[in-house]
Formats: structure tokens, C-alpha cells, sequence
């Protein structure tokens, strides 16, 4: 039987509780009863319990947002404006569940589930860069996964604070960050530029100090 969709449905009747009890079992088992369902089969479908119910709310928000992209419509913008769009509708979804996001950052950031934290970001920034067309598979595959999994990771602790209407502030956060990661290239150049031209003109006066001395 798939088991997906069940997991699915569990998951998400989980965030009402856990905005107020966490993520545990109990917040599990009361998702079950909401939906009508037995609390037997809780442990073999989340053998590891709160933190494979977390991970799987993760992959499930994943799964959605390239029908949320969909939707929204990516015709005629650029790069940064549909990654842009991407990370913003990632975490819109879910605004109404903001304190159980919380206490879902709060569980990955116990020092047992790191690991398992850096590997649902990297999942993530890769979801969010197949949901905007992206099939590189050279090195930038890692650097653009890799940068945008920091941007995201700061914009998440950012949202999550964030009172403003409409959560406008980390909007205008977030752009600041892609806009950054843009600049990092041109910067790049122009520190390659300088360091050439330094290397060209110190390579000239050395030239002139090694040339012989004419004799008279």
C-alpha cells in the first residue's frame, strides 16, 4: 500500500498540535485520532518518531512547491526572480503553522539531528532549483545547491522571528541575499582583474631589474 499520501495527512494534521505541544509522539497520536485513524501502524510508519515526522513534512512542502510554482506562473522572469519566487511561495505555504515550523527548526537543531537538518536544506535548495529548471550537472550544481541552501537556511531564522504584514521585512531580506549571491561573480572578476594586472606589472619591473646593464 502507499504509504505516502498517509504520511502526508498525518503530518500536516500534526502542525495545530505541535504549534502548542512540539513535536512528539502525543502530537502524532493526536493527528491519528483526528483523522479517524489506528495508532498501531504510528511506529512502523515513523520508526524514529517526531524527527521522521519533521523529515517528512520537509519532503512533503518539497513535493508541493512545483505545483505551487506552477500556479504562480514562471513565464518571463529571469533566474533570481524564480528562485526568488520558489524559496518565497516554499515558505508562504506555511505561514499559518509558523510557531510549529519553529518547533520544528528547534528539533533539527539538537546536536543528535544536525546531520539530518543539513541534508533536508541541501534537499531543499535542490527541490526549489529542479522546481525553476535547473538540470546543470557540473561543479555548479553543488555551488548553486550549496549557496542557495545558506540563503535559504537564513531566511527561514529570519521568517521565523518576522512580525511584519504580509512577512514583507523577510521578503525584503531575501532579495537582499539572492541579490548578494549575484554580485559574488562580478566581484570575483574584478579581484581576478586586479591581481592579474598587479602580477602583469610586477612581472614588467622585474623584467627591467633582470635585463643586463649596457657597458659604455
Amino acid at each position: 500500500m502507499e504509504t505516502r499520501p498517509l504520511k502526508d495527512a498525518l503530518v500536516t494534521a500534526m502542525l495545530p498540535h505541535a504549534a502548542f505541544d512540539g513535536w512528539s509522539l502525543a502530537t502524532l497520536e493526536a493527528a491519528a485520532d483526528d483523522l479517524g485513524l489506528d495508532r498501531a501502524p504510528l511506529p512502523r510508519l515513523f520508526p524514529r518518531g517526531a524527527v521522521d515526522a519533521v523529515a517528512h513534512l520537509v519532503g512533503h512542502a518539497n513535493r508541493m512547491l512545483e505545483a505551487d510554482l506552477a500556479e504562480a506562473g514562471l513565464e518571463g522572469r529571469g533566474v533570481g526572480e524564480k528562485v526568488f519566487l520558489a524559496v518565497k511561495l516554499r515558505l508562504d505555504r506555511w505561514a499559518e503553522h509558523k510557531e510549529a515550523i519553529r518547533r520544528a527548526t528547534s528539533l533539527l537543531a539538537l546536536p543528535q539531528n544536525l546531520v539530518l537538518a543539513a541534508r533536508l536544506t541541501w534537499g531543499t535548495a535542490d527541490a526549489v532549483w529542479l522546481a525553476v529548471g535547473d538540470r546543470s550537472h557540473d561543479f555548479s550544481w553543488y555551488s548553486k545547491r550549496a549557496t542557495l541552501a545558506a540563503v535559504y537556511s537564513a531566511t527561514l531564522l529570519y521568517w521565523l522571528d518576522d512580525e511584519s504584514e504580509g512577512s514583507a521585512d523577510t521578503w525584503g531580506f531575501l532579495r537582499r541575499r539572492l541579490d548578494d549571491v549575484r554580485s559574488l561573480p562580478q566581484v570575483r572578476q574584478k579581484i581576478e582583474g586586479l591581481v592579474s594586472g598587479r602580477k602583469a606589472a610586477l612581472g614588467g619591473l622585474a623584467a627591467r631589474f633582470r635585463s643586463p646593464v649596457p657597458r659604455c
